[in-house]
């Protein structure tokens, strides 16, 4: 678990340094980097990951089709997506849970990820990286 840490944290702290290829890889870690929320008839706001109750790191599982918490976070959070596609070297993750909409594209070369959470009257954006969770 350590070095899983450290593998992570070197990624955060390069910004969005390129991560391991995710090409064929079905389980990975993702990091959640910069996250914006914009409010209906309003304007858009830099915010964190924990203002918008975002984990710092998720799971995501494509044979499962779940998105989960780290067991290290304590959290025990977990949500399924309806729709896994892959083509042109991107991951297209999308799914609804508890009146939010979602979207995940994942750039399988450099582990970037970008997500899109809708509700009624507002948006989160979370841009990342992902990893193999097969370290």
């Amino acid at each position: 678990m350590k070095k899983l840490i450290v593998v992570l944290a070197g990624m955060l702290a390069g910004g969005l340094a390129q991560a391991d290829s995710l090409a064929g890889v079905d389980k990975m870690i993702c990091a959640a980097v910069q996250v914006q929320i914009c409010v209906e008839e309003d304007t858009c706001y830099e915010a964190t990951a924990d203002e918008l109750e975002i984990p710092n790191f998720v799971v995501i599982d494509t044979k499962k089709k779940r998105i989960s918490t780290t067991k290290a976070s304590g959290e025990n959070r977990s949500s399924t997506f309806t729709s896994v596609q892959r083509a042109d070297g991107l991951i297209f993750l999308q799914g609804s849970e508890n009146g939010r909409a979602f979207s995940f594209i994942i750039e399988e070369i450099s582990g970037r990820v970008t997500v899109a959470i809708a509700r009624d009257g507002a948006a989160v954006s979370v841009f990342g990286a992902c990893t193999s969770a097969d370290l």
